[in-house]
């Protein structure tokens, strides 16, 4: 038996059960690892980058301690990177020009973002995403290489490895358009998407130990191999609906079928732009995505730049260290989802209620805790602890606006999602570039400053969604009153 008969008959023994063990549960744990394969790829250069930049194996040297690893990170966490120097090369590459390679793959996401959801409701998604992915685990692979040609190279890998990855990343609302019933959504994309939460810990935890035991390149070797076989699982398991599945139960997609009958699926037809641009409700969600994005850009991205430079933790400890919040982030994804869907399935609360208050605390918490954390810096243990909550309660917004737009504009859910991501991304853009250029005038002001300016943003963008958000279907996302340009 061929492994893609064998994978097909696993999913087929899983369809035959209810709940969990369905088919729609096991296509929401293959994108979990497609989301794992896409973060890690994404989050390698940010653990990476301690070692590749020069400045890093000065800082501190007189600090150098002999004593044991990871368990001295508590009692000795000033120890330097220098000790693990493993012979790979290092750059002459400023904050502002880190800041500007951290940004450089948002600028490619957003570029594919709105056209590759778009195609995906139109041709499918599973080549769409599936091809987003291969590319970027190929790109991924190749930057050691463009780091020793120089950093304009390194930007433009990154730039179109972000352009894979917004092909990737859009395109699965499209298939949850059409295989998530609607009392099931919270659960199916938090699990998917809390595999964006479980690889950056994965990344962060093991990336350090990688740079020391091998060198920072194969951060990239590794992840990227990964990446090309997680795109053949992609490409045997994922259809791109359940009718066309070759291995789900008639139980099941008479299910799935059913549970969508409200919201049918028909032809595509012209986009209704002049109606989105005047619903508030959208607007709200985009800036929900402004103000999430904002924050979470800068704990991936910078986390282990910060604990290396403001606790002097070395790049092995910093990576572990910066992989905890994302076990908290990973948890509170998924375990919000269940609650959410929880409420709704025993109408506690309505579902516009819901979508409220998952926003509120994914906005709000994080926020406090991010404004905390410039006058907590002389203990070890409580910026730890805050630097956990921030991940942590900032993915309960998974069950909030960010499934939104699958309540409001079923029919459409793929090109908002890739309009939505835009927003957030333009926001990891500023967020990225901002924090390198704050942080590189003073340290200790530019991180205060940095963390009161994402705390702002965040309340910008909960108080408008608070104002303006709803859950009903809007009349431009309803068949019979498509408006046409």
């Amino acid at each position: 038996m061929g492994l893609s008969q064998y994978v097909h008959c696993v999913l087929l023994c899983c369809s035959l059960g209810p709940g969990f063990c369905s088919l729609r549960y096991g296509l929401a744990v293959i994108m979990h690892f497609s989301n794992f394969t896409m973060i890690t790829q994404r989050v390698s250069l940010s653990i990476a980058i301690i070692a590749m930049v020069n400045s890093t194996e000065e800082h501190n040297m007189s600090n150098v301690s002999t004593e044991g690893p990871l368990t001295d990170a508590f009692n000795n966490p000033s120890r330097s990177i220098k000790e693990f120097n493993t012979g790979a090369s290092v750059y002459e590459w400023s904050p502002e020009t880190q800041g500007i390679i951290f940004s450089s793959i948002n600028y490619g996401i957003i570029l594919t973002l709105i056209p590759s959801g778009y195609l995906a409701g139109i041709f499918g998604a599973k080549h769409i995403l599936g091809t987003g992915l291969l590319i970027s685990s190929l790109l991924t692979l190749f930057t050691p290489l463009a780091a020793n040609f120089g950093v304009i190279l390194v930007i433009v890998i990154r730039t179109i490895q972000g352009m894979a990855q917004g092909m990737a990343w859009t395109g699965q609302f499209t298939i949850w358009a059409k295989w998530a019933p609607p009392l099931e959504r919270s659960k199916l994309t938090t699990i998917a998407g809390s595999g964006v939460a479980f690889g950056s810990f994965i990344i962060l935890c093991v990336g350090g130990l990688i740079c020391q035991a091998l060198g920072w390149p194969f951060i990239f070797y590794i992840f990227g191999s990964i990446g090309c076989v997680c795109c053949f699982l992609w490409f045997v398991v994922i259809y791109d609906d359940p009718m066309h599945h070759p291995c789900i139960s008639v139980r099941e997609k008479e299910h799935i079928v059913s549970s969508l009958a409200q919201q049918p699926s028909s032809p595509r037809r012209s986009v209704p732009i002049k109606a989105m641009v005047r619903c508030l409700p959208l607007w709200a969600i985009f800036m929900g995505f402004f103000s999430h994005f904002w924050l979470c850009t800068i704990i991936i991205t910078y986390l282990p730049t910060y604990i290396n430079s403001v606790l002097h933790v070395n790049i092995r400890d910093s990576g572990v260290l910066s992989s905890l919040p994302f076990i908290a982030a990973s948890s509170c994804t998924i375990l919000g989802g269940q609650l959410a869907d929880f409420l709704l399935s025993r109408s506690l609360l309505r579902l516009i209620t819901v979508r409220k208050l998952f926003s509120s605390l994914g906005l709000l918490l994080p926020s406090l805790c991010a404004v905390t954390l410039p006058f907590v810096t002389s203990s070890y243990m409580t910026t730890i602890v805050l630097l956990i909550l921030i991940p942590g309660t900032s993915n309960l917004c998974d069950s909030g606006f960010i499934i939104n737009t699958l309540d409001i504009a079923p029919r459409y859910s793929s090109f908002l999602m890739g309009i939505s991501r835009g927003f957030g991304l333009i926001a990891g853009i500023i967020s990225s570039t901002a924090t390198g250029f704050l942080i590189s005038q003073n340290s200790e002001s530019g991180w205060r400053n940095v963390f009161f300016l994402s705390a702002a943003v965040n309340m910008f963008g909960l108080v408008f969604y608070l104002k303006f958000g709803q859950a009903k279907i809007q009349d431009w996302a309803k068949e019979e009153n498509l408006t046409r340009l």
